[in-house]
């Protein structure tokens, strides 16, 4: 690569070590020799020492040929030199052996990667990001979390939340450590629509420093797309419902935040009524303990909100116990649509 942009005067040493970094990224090398090398180092050292100097061209002084004790710790090891002299050093990075490059699928998505790259790069000095999200609230919050980066919430506002994400670094002189973070949230970032994110950065002794983005920007994202459901009981429950409406109930899914504070609550389904009543839907499946624990305070939170939950019977009762008055309905592996009908069609005020 760089004697291939040597000549480039458009493309300085870093930006030919960046795309080195990236096309690195990719490639795939051979693991398994390098634990062996120390000692294979070792064998071929010792051998080679008691007969030392080696020489190419043998002589009165000199006898003991290179050539010949190649030939020796070859068939001592009984193994090529050619493939002992690649193994000699697999442990050191300049001479790790590629084996495979799946790469990119073309130019595009390379310096796609590259443009990302180098925003990331730009975000380990970040100080604070502040995202206004909208449509996709729920996927770019829990990304942040996912960074561990520290949040506050602010909203609705517009139809837009702001999440202002920071971090204990960011008290600190210096901040690149925690700005890995930033970086490492930004792919997840892009995978989202409907944001815009204003980054304040301090390098080299300038502070003050702006960043802007927005889901317009044309950044394309490596990571894939979330998947549509959390679980596959809820996959399969929507899938059972379809598109059409039930006793005169539509389903949709995420279209409902709850907000108290710094808590935020999503629950699964909105259904609402042809007369207009909404009924939030919740589905706590097969999930850690310390998982519904921490799904019964965000329930208990938000007790006052018309919800019914769907509870792996496991769990059914000792939840419901907790988060008395709610609707709950017990379930072993699939939530059916007639159980949440049934407890729909005696909702008061509602007629099937």
């Amino acid at each position: 690569m760089h004697r291939v942009f040597a000549e480039e005067p458009e493309c300085p040493l870093r930006r030919i070590e960046a795309f080195c970094k990236l096309l690195d990224d990719q490639s795939v090398y051979a693991s398994q020799e390098r634990r062996s090398a120390d000692a294979l180092r070792r064998e071929v050292f010792s051998h080679a020492a008691g007969l030392h100097p080696l020489v190419e061209r043998m002589d009165s002084l000199f006898e003991n040929s290179a050539e010949e004790v190649r030939r020796q710790i070859s068939q001592r090891l009984q193994w090529d030199w050619q493939d002992i002299s690649d193994s000699l050093f697999a442990d050191v990075i300049d001479f790790h052996r590629l084996e495979s490059f799946p790469g990119y699928a073309g130019p595009r998505e390379l310096l796609s990667r590259y443009n990302v790259a180098q925003i990331q790069a730009a975000l380990f000095s970040a100080i604070s990001i502040t995202v206004r999200a909208g449509a996709d609230f729920k996927r770019i919050l829990r990304a942040g979390r996912l960074a561990r980066l520290m949040h506050t919430i602010t909203g609705p506002q517009s139809g837009c939340w702001q999440i202002e994400l920071t971090g204990p670094a960011s008290v600190l002189r210096e901040t690149r450590r925690y700005g890995v973070n930033f970086a490492r949230f930004l792919p997840a970032l892009i995978c989202c629509c409907d944001w815009t994110m204003e980054a304040m950065m301090e390098s080299r002794g300038l502070r003050n420093l702006r960043l802007h983005l927005s889901s317009r920007d044309g950044l394309r994202s490596h990571l894939p797309p979330d998947d549509k459901f959390d679980s596959a009981v809820e996959a399969e429950f929507a899938a059972k419902w379809g598109e059409e409406d039930r006793e005169g109930w539509s389903l949709r899914r995420e279209a409902e935040i709850l907000h108290a504070g710094q808590k935020t609550f999503i629950p699964d389904f909105v259904m609402e009524h042809v007369t207009g009543r909404r009924v939030l839907l919740e589905i706590v499946g097969f999930w850690t303990p310390e998982y519904l624990e921490q799904r019964v305070r965000t329930l208990q939170l938000f007790r006052g909100v018309p919800i019914v939950l769907a509870i792996q019977e496991a769990n059914a009762a000792r939840i419901a116990q907790a988060v008395a008055g709610a609707d709950v309905i017990a379930f072993r592996k699939v939530l059916q649509v007639k159980s949440v009908l049934e407890v729909l069609r005696g909702l008061p005020g509602v007629s099937a």
